[in-house]
């Protein structure tokens, strides 16, 4: 039995200047749970709910392709500063968790 979580994102565009609003969507799995991420991140970060939601799936979307593809040259310069914010971001969200 596999621990990952399945997740489905759907973008749709919502005022279009074409007559066919433009649509993606895709699938992903994840060791994570999004939801509880979100949740943690709304209540310590001190982000609102849509800011909280849009950082938190931002970086659970981003951070395993980054990790799969460090050496890249696309991602190996910024790695080094994604580990440093996201030890940062983390810490800031357990320690603001604790002290509630």
């Amino acid at each position: 039995m596999s621990n990952k979580k399945n997740y489905r994102i759907t973008i749709e565009e919502v005022e279009s200047q074409s007559t066919i609003a433009q649509t993606m969507q895709f699938e992903f799995q994840d060791r994570e749970d999004l939801f509880k991420i979100v949740k943690n991140l709304e209540k310590g970060s001190k982000l609102d709910a849509i800011q909280a939601t849009r950082v938190g799936v931002a970086l659970r979307l981003l951070g395993p392709v980054m990790m799969m593809n460090r050496k890249h040259p696309l991602f190996a310069d910024f790695m080094p500063h994604f580990k440093t914010f996201m030890q940062a971001l983390k810490n800031t969200v357990k320690q603001s968790l604790i002290d509630k």
